[in-house]
């Protein structure tokens, strides 16, 4: 019988590295999932599936070796949180070399085909949320739960062991923030 999620962790979090296969699998559907949020704005036609953007946060995890994940939620942000870097590193990649930056394409490039648009507003939001984590890293924190791993509020504060009230004001503040950050810069480009 398959090991639990959160005897998996248990398990990664002593070093075990076989634990991360076996833990992967269980929760393929979700990061599959979280992985179709982020690319639910693409245009149409794109070449990005999900599949590819699981691959490379699997790939990235497994190359770190053992993580101290606290439980599946806290693991599912972890993806996220990867999700986020794979998808900016590609965007500000395939920009440079739109510009003739002489940049070596990206493992994924043919996987990862993002519209100028879309670039631009992945690597605005990234901008942006590495700006707010400077002055609050916990509403930066909160904003990558919430929209890079989907997780609610009520999850949120259950993995942070911040009040659900607090979580929710924080986020209201943190995605005004974000959006005048984000709108500021479109206006200067």
């Amino acid at each position: 019988m398959a090991d639990s999620a959160s005897s998996l962790i248990r398990r990664s979090r002593e070093g075990d590295r076989s634990a991360l296969d076996e833990l992967v699998p269980l929760v393929y559907a979700e990061l599959r999932k979280m992985a179709a949020g982020y690319l639910r704005n693409e245009r149409p036609g794109h070449t990005l599936q999900p599949t590819a953007l699981v691959n490379e946060v699997y790939l990235r995890m497994a190359g770190a070796g053992s993580a101290d994940f606290l439980n599946r939620t806290h693991f599912l942000g972890v993806a996220a949180f990867l999700m986020r870097q794979v998808l900016t590193q590609h965007a500000r990649t395939r920009r440079a070399a739109k510009r003739g930056g002489g940049v070596t394409a990206f493992a994924l490039h043919d996987e990862l085909d993002f519209s100028p648009e879309r670039a631009a507003t992945v690597i605005a939001l990234d901008d942006a949320l590495t700006a707010l984590a400077a002055v609050d890293s916990e509403q930066a924190r909160f904003v990558e739960l919430r929209f890079y791993s989907g997780m609610t509020a009520d999850e949120i504060a259950a993995v942070t062991g911040v009040s659900v009230h607090r979580v929710r004001h924080r986020l209201r503040i943190a995605l005004a923030w974000l959006h005048r950050e984000v709108n500021g810069r479109s206006a200067e480009a």
